[in-house]
């Protein structure tokens, strides 16, 4: 091809390609159009719906560009006019955490400068950012300073480096695999289970312990269970413990565990995806053991109310988490060969990844730990006086809940199930507050789950009056 021929095609890509590279003025009315748009979401909040059971019409891409004002336009209507609010305060259905507002403006600013924050030569700044939101993480569940971390895109990648960990320090493979045991909960969330099919550990001996009355693992029948395992020729190697249960946010008992795990030698993973920000209030008793833990899982975007897109692995023994995912390729050896546990992509699966550190850094910066540790204080006192209401109102609640995840039913004198089934679906219809249901010790039960920072005393009054208001169409 000539060099003339050459140079006019690049004339003419780049008239075309240059539509990317957004002029400053209309930079300045996109960034507006945004800004207003994000101003008149947060602002419209307590007053829009929790839920819309509603699906939405055509979002495909089309052949011809479109304006941001559409588009803005459409996203309201079929993305946020559809589904769960997230972002509300009245969502009270799942694991809420609201998306503080300081974490949208670190994602703002991740995604124009674009560092590459996988591994440290690239970009020692923000894996630096990356690194001290991990040291904080340490402080807080009194974890080594020579513990190992990684933020990840939430709970089930956090737990599979966990457990990806524990599988290779006890070279779990092989013939090994089939006599294997794994110990957890009914209560386990389903990550866990997940977790080990996909690390080839689908066909490990897993092991339920029962619970007590306040659905927590019962340590005698754990230790019972080992026992006889081992007597039957088997191989424990892992106690999975829940601080903060999904269903009922109950705190196993930390330390009688980590004894039983330590005693046989045993790696002992905790999973506290929800509960774990809420050894920051006045519960912390209630985490004491935590620290001992082999590995450990906790998410920013449940309790510290950040988007969702940031989960975090703590791990003490950082060369079974080096031998699970380090690789060496021919175009990564400009890297510091002494850089190792500093770079993200040495401690995950991902080598290419968001830089997620800023969403959490930044927030704590700005605002200091206190106003996040005093929500959720703020949501164990509004647990407690939701079920106040429902008890007052002729409801039944479930065991006094460790956090602020509870359940409650309505006692129909017949078909009391299929009733609460139709209260559930009631709520849904209605969809002011949006809650969730569950099954537990085989009763159908609706669910409370407290922990959006923008859920008030004033949300629990709505829900209640919601609930009240659906019950009495069941009851017609």
């Amino acid at each position: 091809m000539e060099v003339e021929s050459i140079l006019s095609q690049l004339d003419h890509l780049n008239t075309i390609s240059s539509a990317l590279d957004v002029p400053k003025d209309v930079r300045q009315e996109m960034i507006r159009q945004v800004a207003d748009y994000a101003n008149h979401f947060i602002e419209e909040l307590p007053h829009v719906k929790g839920f819309y059971e509603r699906q939405p019409a055509s979002l495909e891409i089309g052949d011809h560009p479109s304006t941001l004002s559409h588009l803005l336009a459409l996203y309201e209507k079929e993305v946020v006019g559809t589904g769960i609010n997230a972002a509300s305060g009245t969502h009270l259905g799942y694991i809420p955490g609201g998306g503080v507002f300081v974490s949208a403006l670190a994602d703002f600013i991740a995604d124009i400068t674009n560092p590459y924050a996988g591994v440290y030569y690239a970009s020692p700044g923000a894996v630096t950012i990356e690194n001290e939101v991990i040291n904080w993480l340490k402080s807080i569940f009194s974890f080594p300073e020579n513990a190992v971390g990684n933020l990840t895109s939430g709970g089930s990648i956090s737990m599979l480096i966990a457990f990806n960990a524990a599988r290779d320090k006890y070279a779990i493979k092989n013939e090994k695999v089939v006599k294997s045991v794994v110990y957890l909960s009914e209560q386990v969330h389903h990550s866990a289970h997940k977790a080990l099919r996909i690390l080839g550990l689908e066909d490990v001996v897993v092991r339920q312990i029962p619970l007590d009355n306040h659905h927590r693992m019962i340590p005698d029948i754990l230790s019972q269970q080992i026992e006889m395992d081992q007597s039957a020729g088997l191989m424990p190697f892992m106690v999975v413990a829940t601080a903060g249960t999904t269903d009922t946010g109950a705190i196993d008992p930390l330390n009688e565990l980590a004894d039983i795990a330590e005693k046989n030698n045993l790696w002992f993973h905790v999973d506290a995806a929800y509960g774990g920000f809420f050894i920051l209030t006045s519960r912390k008793s209630l985490f004491d053991g935590i620290q001992r833990a082999d590995s450990l899982v906790v998410d920013p975007h449940k309790g510290m109310f950040l988007p969702y897109g940031l989960g975090a692995v703590l791990i003490k023994d950082s060369s079974t988490v080096l031998h699970s995912n380090r690789y060496e390729a021919h175009y990564m050896q400009d890297a510091d060969k002494d850089e190792l546990i500093k770079s993200p992509s040495n401690l995950s699966p991902e080598l290419t990844r968001h830089f997620r550190g800023l969403r959490m850094w930044l927030p704590l910066q700005i605002h200091g730990k206190q106003p996040f540790i005093a929500c959720l204080e703020e949501k164990l006192l509004l647990v407690q006086y939701f079920r106040y209401l429902l008890v007052r109102n002729g409801f039944r609640v479930g065991p006094e809940p460790d956090l602020s995840v509870s359940y409650f039913w309505y006692p129909f004198e017949e078909d009391a199930d299929e009733k609460n089934k139709s209260l559930m679906q009631q709520i849904h219809s209605d969809g002011d507050v949006f809650l969730s249901s569950s099954v537990i010790d085989g009763r159908y039960v609706i669910r409370i789950a407290i922990l959006a920072f923008r859920t008030k005393k004033s949300t629990i009054d709505r829900a209640m009056h919601m609930i009240l208001r659906c019950l009495r169409k069941i009851q017609e």
